[in-house]
C-alpha cells in the first residue's frame, strides 16, 4: 500500500470509529451531556486542576533535552498519559458535565484544528520551488518579508506551510540556521497573520461575532509594522554575522539552474481552502446535536471540504515534488498527538478564565482594566493558552465592561461617528494584537509554531528546546519590542 492510499485508509478508520462510537454511547448519558451543555464548569474547578495541563508542557519542555531517545520513541504515549491523569477523575466526579466539556472540545476545537492544519500541510507539501536560491542574510530577509505579508491572507498556519520548505532548502549549506527558523515563526507564524481574519483564528472569531472584515487590517497596521519591520533588522543583522563567520561555497560551484515553482495546481486548492474557511463565517444554514453539541452545517462543509482539497492535492501531485520538500506525515502525526493532549488538558484553564470573576483566576481577571493590561493579559495567555478563546474571554470582558451589545460592535470601531467609541478601539486593539502577536512566545502559542519546529528538525536543523526557544529568542527579541509597542500605542 503506498503512502497516499495509507494515509486516506487512515483517515477513513479514524471516521468510522468515530461513528461507531455515537452509535455505541447510550442515549441517557447523551441527553445528559446535552443538558450539561450550560452548567458553568468553571466557577467549581480549582486552579490545580490545571496541573496535568502543566504536566504536558513541562513533559514538551524538558524531555526532549534530559532524554530524546525515549521522547522521539513515546511522545505520544506521554501525552495520553496526561489527557488521562485529566480526564479520568473530571469524568469520575463530574460526570456527564465533564463528558460534555470533553466531548465539546473534542468534536469543536480539536478535530477541526487537525484537520485545518493537514490540509494544509498537505496541499502546501505539494508545491516545490527549485533553482539556485541562496540562503544569504538578503534572501532570507526576503522570504521572511513574503511570508509575513502572505499570512495576513491565507493564515499563518498556510503561509508558513507554503514558505518553510523553500526557506530550508536555500540554507541547506548553511551550518548555523536555528535562528532563521525562530525568527520564521515569529514573523510568518505569528506576527504576519494580524491584519484580517483569514490571517489567524482569534480574528476569525471577532470577524464572526461582529467585527467588519477589513478593521483589522487599517486599525492594527501601524502596530504590525512596527514589530515586524524591527524583527526583519533586527534578523538581518544577526544572520549577517553568522553568515559572515561561516564559509560559503565559492561563486563557481553554486548551482545556476534558474529558480522554479512546480506543483502550482495546489494554489487554487489552497484558495479552496481559505474560501470554505471565509464561507463559513457568513453562510449559518443551522446545526445538527452530536452527543448534545450543536455542530454548525457550515463547519461540516468546511471540514469536508478541506478534507476533499486535501485528497485530490495527494492523488494529483507527482510523487517526485513531495519527495523534492523532504515530505513526511512525521510532523503532523507529532502535532496530532501533542495537541490532542494539550487540548484535553486546558479545559481547566479555559473554563476557569471563561468563569471570569468567579472562577479561580478572579484576581487576574479583575486586575485587568487598561488596553495595556489586556495587550498583556491576552498576549501573556496566549503565548500558553489556545489563543481562540482567549481572545474571546477579554472580548467579552471588554463589551461587558462598556455595556455594549455586538450589534453595536461596527457603530462603535466606524471613524468619524458619533458613535464611535475610542475607549473599546482601544481594547480591541489591544487584545488583537496581544492574542496574535504573543503566540509567538512559544512553540505552541499558535498552531503552525510547533508543526515548524517539527519539519525543521526533519530537515536536519538543531531547534532549541521549549525552554531554548524562550530563554535565547523569544523573551529577549520579542518581549523589548512589546514593550515598545505597549509604549507606542497603549
Amino acid at each position: 500500500m503506498t503512502g497516499t492510499r495509507r494515509t486516506a485508509a487512515m483517515a477513513t478508520f479514524w471516521a468510522v470509529a468515530i461513528l461507531l462510537a455515537a452509535v455505541a454511547l447510550p442515549g441517557e448519558a447523551c441527553l445528559a451531556a446535552s443538558e450539561a451543555g450550560g452548567h458553568d464548569i468553571g466557577r467549581e474547578l480549582p486552579v490545580w486542576t490545571a496541573t496535568p495541563f502543566a504536566g504536558i508542557l513541562l513533559s514538551i519542555a524538558l524531555f526532549p533535552l534530559l532524554a530524546p531517545r525515549f521522547w522521539h520513541r513515546h511522545y505520544g504515549k506521554v501525552s495520553a498519559f496526561w489527557a488521562l491523569a485529566f480526564a479520568l477523575p473530571f469524568l469520575f466526579f463530574f460526570r456527564e458535565t465533564a463528558l460534555h466539556e470533553i466531548l465539546h472540545i473534542v468534536l469543536i476545537d480539536y478535530i477541526p484544528f487537525i484537520i485545518l492544519l493537514w490540509g494544509l500541510f498537505t496541499i502546501a507539501g505539494g508545491i516545490a520551488v527549485s533553482g539556485a536560491l541562496r540562503g544569504t542574510p538578503l534572501t532570507n530577509s526576503l522570504l521572511l518579508l513574503v511570508g509575513t505579508v502572505l499570512a495576513s491572507w491565507v493564515g499563518t498556519t498556510g503561509a508558513a506551510m507554503v514558505m518553510i520548505r523553500p526557506i530550508l532548502r536555500a540554507n541547506k549549506d548553511r551550518v548555523k540556521k536555528a535562528h532563521i527558523i525562530c525568527f520564521f515563526i515569529f514573523l510568518v507564524a505569528n506576527i504576519g497573520g494580524s491584519l484580517t481574519p483569514l490571517g489567524d483564528p482569534p480574528l476569525f472569531l471577532g470577524f464572526l461575532h461582529n467585527v467588519p472584515f477589513f478593521w483589522v487590517t487599517t486599525s492594527i497596521l501601524p502596530h504590525m509594522l512596527l514589530s515586524a519591520l524591527i524583527l526583519l533588522a533586527v534578523f538581518y543583522v544577526f544572520d549577517l554575522y553568522h553568515y559572515r563567520r561561516e564559509s560559503p561555497a565559492p561563486p563557481e560551484t553554486e548551482d545556476r539552474t534558474p529558480i522554479g515553482i512546480e506543483g502550482l495546481y495546489n494554489l487554487p486548492l489552497l484558495a479552496g481552502v481559505i474560501g470554505v474557511i471565509l464561507l463559513s463565517g457568513y453562510w449559518r444554514p443551522g446545526h445538527l446535536s452530536v452527543f448534545g453539541i450543536e455542530v454548525h452545517f457550515q463547519n461540516l462543509l468546511r471540514d469536508g471540504s478541506i478534507v476533499a482539497l486535501g485528497l485530490i492535492s495527494l492523488f494529483i501531485t507527482p510523487r517526485r515534488l513531495r519527495d523534492a520538500n523532504d515530505f513526511s506525515w512525521g510532523p503532523i502525526l507529532e502535532v496530532a498527538k501533542l495537541f490532542a493532549g494539550i487540548f484535553i488538558t486546558i479545559i481547566p484553564a479555559l473554563a476557569i478564565l471563561k468563569a471570569g470573576s468567579q472562577g479561580g483566576l478572579a484576581w487576574l481577571v479583575d486586575a485587568v482594566k487598561t488596553p495595556a493590561h489586556y495587550f498583556w493579559a491576552a498576549g501573556g495567555l496566549s503565548s500558553f493558552l489556545d489563543n481562540a478563546p482567549t481572545y474571546l474571554t477579554f472580548f467579552n470582558m471588554a463589551l461587558g465592561r462598556l455595556d455594549l451589545t455586538e450589534a453595536a460592535i461596527p457603530a462603535a470601531l466606524a471613524a468619524g461617528t458619533t458613535t464611535a467609541n475610542p475607549q473599546f478601539i482601544a481594547y480591541l486593539q489591544a487584545i488583537s494584537a496581544g492574542a496574535v502577536f504573543m503566540g509567538a512566545n512559544t512553540y505552541i502559542g499558535n498552531a503552525p509554531n510547533f508543526m515548524v519546529k517539527s519539519i525543521a528538525e526533519e530537515a536536519g536543523v538543531d531547534m532549541p528546546s521549549f525552554f531554548g526557544y524562550m530563554f535565547k529568542y523569544s523573551i529577549p527579541i520579542l518581549i523589548p519590542i512589546f514593550i515598545a509597542v505597549t509604549f507606542v500605542f497603549f
